[in-house]
């Protein structure tokens, strides 16, 4: 399972970050039918839209009928699924149902027909609808959004996203270090299942704790080493001050590129950017035409130049942050592997080449997410499957 299906929210008190729309569900499923007959929570993804929809049918003992913009394609078949779901009692009679369209956002030009039946279908139905969307606002809902009412999730605060975090970790018997909490949440940009899915793939990795652990001695050895860069007077020793340092120079580049605005400010912030991006030129050449030489140009431009950026040599406490950008390029990779390994198994399967599969990704996610049979046939992973799912 899922990390973000095995803490999904259980109740309306669970969710984190949303007190607004936990109150405004609550008000709209306790007075059904005395306004609207359908609410629209859109948002952002990752914001607990379809959550909310679960935690509320489970608070207050009712089904849930959940149907995906997929299922609009054909008005006929929606018809047949959706209008009896609404005119029909519940399986127990004393319970009642949320009728959930997950994702409405997802029906295409060609799908009107789809949509024109929703709007019928909320004028009839005897339960309470509850729409999702990532955006709402598109001419093609202007006669949905009439029939509704219409709540907007907001993106969740980072230390929101960290505590749940934590409990995870807690929960997990993960020892996750403070810092990379932080960045993890920051990373994810109000998004608590995009965090959550990171910090389950971060758990799969063998010996995820002594990577942590020798990131942070690395980070020991760049910190000691942007303090003299930037300062200490520009000077001949500065230019080996990399040598000590175990991290690539790409990185260091990053570690630059971040803390820079932490210490210079106007013509030195602009030299030491100018000289960032020359190191990075250089960096340009070595790959594209293995001129190896240039390395030497590249470490002065980021050691003994940008030293000599400031007029002054400066003095008290700098917090250096680690790069953003590292993680996020890491966290791609994984996803890159995900993408490989899936087309690998569709090739194999179809007979068509990884490039061609690769090229026709798109496609075939749509397929692969609507249809879990073919999901089991290819054998996907767990983690392959939540993949395709984002």
């Amino acid at each position: 399972m899922t990390w973000t299906e095995k803490y999904r929210p259980k109740n309306l008190s669970e969710i984190k970050g949303q007190d607004e729309a936990v109150f405004k569900i609550k008000d709209f499923i306790k007075n059904y039918g005395k306004k609207k007959k359908a609410i629209i929570l859109h948002g952002p993804p990752g914001t607990g839209k379809t959550s909310l929809a679960h935690a509320a049918a489970r608070e207050n003992n009712m089904e849930i009928f959940e149907l995906n913009a997929s299922d609009f394609r054909n008005r006929e078949k929606l018809n047949q699924i959706l209008r009896p779901a609404v005119e029909q009692k519940s399986l127990l009679n004393e319970k009642v149902k949320i009728i959930l369209i997950d994702e409405v956002d997802g029906i295409s030009e060609l799908e009107y027909g789809g949509l024109s039946e929703l709007l019928n279908i909320i004028e009839i139905s005897s339960y309470p609808i509850i729409i999702t969307a990532n955006d709402i606002w598109d001419k093609k809902f202007s006669a949905l959004r009439k029939k509704c009412e219409v709540l907007q999730l907001k993106e969740i605060s980072y230390n929101i996203i960290k505590g749940v975090i934590a409990e995870i970790s807690i929960k997990e018997g993960l020892l996750i270090d403070n810092d990379f909490a932080t960045e993890l949440s920051i990373k994810a940009k109000g998004d608590l299942r995009a965090a959550i899915n990171d910090l389950q793939t971060l758990s799969q990795i063998k010996d995820y704790l002594s990577i942590i652990l020798d990131e942070r001695n690395k980070e020991t050895d760049i910190f000691n080493s942007l303090r003299r860069v930037f300062k200490e007077k520009p000077t001949n020793e500065l230019l080996s001050i990399y040598d000590s340092v175990n991290m690539p120079i790409d990185d260091i580049m990053l570690w630059m590129e971040e803390n820079i605005p932490a210490e210079y400010q106007g013509e030195e912030l602009a030299r030491a950017y100018d000289l960032l991006s020359k190191a990075d030129i250089f960096r340009g050449r070595i790959y594209k035409q293995q001129y190896w030489r240039f390395l030497v140009y590249e470490n002065i431009f980021l050691s003994y130049g940008i030293a000599s950026s400031k007029k002054n040599p400066k003095t008290g406490f700098t917090s250096y942050k680690k790069p953003t950008r590292i993680l996020q390029i890491w966290l791609n990779n994984q996803k890159t592997i995900q993408k490989k390994s899936i087309c690998e198994k569709y090739s194999e399967s179809v007979h068509v080449s990884k490039k061609r599969a690769m090229s026709e990704f798109p496609v075939i996610k749509q397929i692969l997410k609507s249809n879990p049979m073919v999901q089991k046939e290819l054998k996907l992973s767990e983690e392959e499957v939540e993949y395709i799912r984002l």
